[in-house]
């Protein structure tokens, strides 16, 4: 998600004005050998190497830049934390459990003892609180804090939710409700009014995320998940990139708003649909599930203290519409995007 647009140099100009990340990848991938027999296909949330014996090695890299991914009020143990988090809820999307990560760190050069000290604690807090070690890394100087990270762990090929499994008839769902973090960046970046007794809940979405891995484990051990993303994109996108990859459509019917975000939007006269569909870095997962298995998927989840929100279901009409109230609208597909002036 993008918090500045600072736009430097003529090449930056051309990213986002004209490109943009996701043409960038694209891009990218179209120069590039594709292996043979990969397990997962280039687009999908980790990547990962067979094994043997029906056992992948799954990998994931993700960066925090602190121009792009670090909203002010945020403290550097916060941001360490949060390239975590933002690696592990890729992971918890596959329902793969971390196990050892790299980091590369980009610092610059006017960063003291004690800043570095912050940054290897919330590292290291980030990686326990998902049972993960950080085990190993390299530093460089650099004009900006970069912090880059590597997940490493192993999963059975079998029990993996990839994008690519819905089937029209499966049911949507969702691990939480959205906008808070819509709403905290709002209050950080614009000032924006909020009562102190929502204030706190929606600015602490921002500074200090959580990724869903206890659910996403349950879940895949519960094998009725045919397709999973992470939301960090927002809502609306996610729903989108699970459409695009299993080749089907969707209708929401229940927009998961958060009740401080509805309040907020109230009092500050924002459109609540909005802050919901087309925010980001919420860190939930958006499943689809087999309606028969319903059950089984919320029962497991609830065992590790966790919920499951149905919001819709997948057509064979591959077009993705929120329907409320009896009025159909098209759900956009935009989000949040690097290298892009404004989302999209």
């Amino acid at each position: 998600m993008l918090y500045k647009k600072e736009v430097i140099g003529r090449n930056a100009m051309k990213l986002n004005e004209k490109l943009g990340e996701r043409k960038m990848i694209e891009i990218i991938q179209s120069r590039l050998d594709v292996m043979p027999k990969m397990p997962i296909s280039f687009g999908d949330d980790v990547s990962a190497h067979d094994i043997g014996n029906g056992n992948l090695a799954v990998l994931k890299t993700d960066m925090l830049v602190d121009k792009t991914d670090v909203p002010p009020g945020m403290s550097l143990w916060q941001a360490a934390r949060k390239a975590v988090v933002m690696n592990v809820s890729d992971f918890a999307a596959k329902g793969v459990k971390p196990l050892a990560i790299l980091v590369s760190l980009g610092l610059p050069g006017n960063l003291t003892g004690k800043d570095i000290e912050e940054i290897g604690e919330g590292l290291n807090a980030g990686a326990r609180e998902y049972n993960a070690y950080i085990i190993g890394g390299d530093t460089n100087e650099a004009s900006d804090l970069v912090i880059s990270l590597s997940v490493f762990g192993i999963a059975k090929k079998n029990m993996l939710m990839l994008r690519s499994g819905a089937k029209p008839g499966d049911l949507v769902a969702v691990t939480g409700f959205f906008g808070t973090t819509s709403a905290g960046l709002k209050i950080l970046l614009d000032n924006l009014e909020a009562p102190q007794k929502i204030r706190g809940t929606l600015i602490d979405s921002v500074l200090m995320p959580y990724a869903r891995l206890k659910e996403g484990l349950a879940l895949s051990q519960a094998k009725a998940v045919t397709a999973s993303i992470d939301s960090s994109d927002g809502l609306a996108w996610s729903v989108h990139e699970i459409a695009k990859a299993s080749n089907v459509g969707f209708l929401i019917n229940t927009l998961p708003t958060a009740k401080e975000v509805k309040t907020f939007a109230r009092i500050n006269k924002l459109d609540q649909l909005e802050l919901t569909l087309y925010g980001g870095e919420e860190y939930e997962l958006v499943l689809t599930i087999k309606p028969k298995l319903w059950k089984k998927a919320e029962k497991a989840v609830k065992e590790v203290g966790g919920k499951l929100f149905p919001i819709g279901k997948a057509t064979a009409k591959k077009q993705v519409f929120l329907e409320i109230d009896g009025k159909r609208s098209i759900i956009e597909p935009r989000g949040w995007e690097h290298f892009k002036k404004v989302k999209v």
